[in-house]
């Protein structure tokens, strides 16, 4: 197959990559993995992220962007967000869709919606994220980090994933070497899930990250700093939830101070409502604006 007809065949729009990726990634861990998800939490959480999607399109009256982004984002809280409490999945699922509609400045929004929906109901629900529950085949999880790296370069933002990966990388092996442990430490310490999740579904989610690419790779190097002080300085658990969540509203300063066109997601027709800011120039018409 040439180039020419390998571009034809791949997906324009990335987010179709992540669907597949994360639902592989969710059978595979109700299947084989055997993940400690009850089995009603899943439809419970995307029922309710598309069902929010549809009602704030309506309510706030923007142009319908589709369900691909609710369901990367229900995905999302399914394989991270564990809770005894039936009703805490929906509350999650609606406050990660309602943030992208409610939080915003200047036509983008703030929080990565899955991030929100953790660090909201782990702070006030008693909810946790289990970072080690899916053990530890370093070459299935290999596998699914290769993966996850070529759908995060075709959103544009895969600078983000690997300067956050690098610099965790980098600070995790600093600890291992001053405190004499073996190199086989730090392979436990990157053998994680959640971790693959995290740089390549969160983090470098293109909405929420900074329009210029020096800013997204600082931000993302900040976002590894803090989560290391987090959790080696104060023992936080769910250091990297936490160090995002913080360092989110950031960004609106940062893309005012270093201004930059912003990512659109690909759509067959573009909306006449389209929105621009001073820093982007006129949009093709394969753009939207929605959220």
């Amino acid at each position: 197959m040439d180039a020419q007809r390998l571009r034809s065949w791949w997906p324009e729009d990335p987010r179709l990559l992540q669907l597949a990726f994360l639902s592989s990634f969710l059978a595979a861990g109700l299947s084989v993995l055997h993940f400690d998800v009850p089995p009603w939490q899943p439809p419970l959480i995307i029922a309710t992220a598309c069902a929010t999607q549809w009602g704030m399109t309506r309510l706030m009256r923007v142009p319908d962007a589709g369900y691909r982004s609710a369901l990367i984002s229900s995905l999302g809280l399914s394989l991270l967000l564990r809770t005894d409490t039936p009703w805490v999945p929906a509350l999650a699922a609606f406050v990660a869709i309602s943030s992208k509609f409610v939080i915003r400045v200047r036509g983008k929004h703030i929080f990565n919606p899955t991030n929100l929906g953790l660090a909201v109901c782990m702070l006030a629900l008693g909810a946790w994220c289990s970072p080690s529950q899916w053990g530890e085949s370093a070459g299935l999880l290999a596998w699914f980090g290769i993966f996850g790296l070529a759908v995060a370069h075709r959103s544009f933002r895969s600078d983000v994933s690997l300067a956050f990966l690098a610099s965790w990388v980098a600070l995790k092996a600093g600890r291992v070497l001053y405190l004499g442990q073996r190199p086989e430490v730090l392979l436990h310490q990157l053998n994680v899930g959640s971790l693959i999740l995290f740089t390549f579904f969160m983090i470098s989610d293109p909405k929420t990250t900074p329009d210029r690419r020096v800013a997204r790779v600082g931000f993302a190097a900040s976002v590894a700093l803090l989560a290391f002080i987090l959790q080696h300085g104060f023992w936080v658990n769910n250091a990297l939830i936490w160090s995002l969540c913080l360092l989110s509203p950031a960004v609106p300063l940062v893309d005012r101070l270093l201004p930059s066109a912003r990512f659109r997601w690909p759509v067959a027709v573009a909306h006449p409502s389209i929105e621009r800011t001073p820093e982007c120039p006129p949009l093709p018409a394969t753009s939207s604006a929605s959220p």
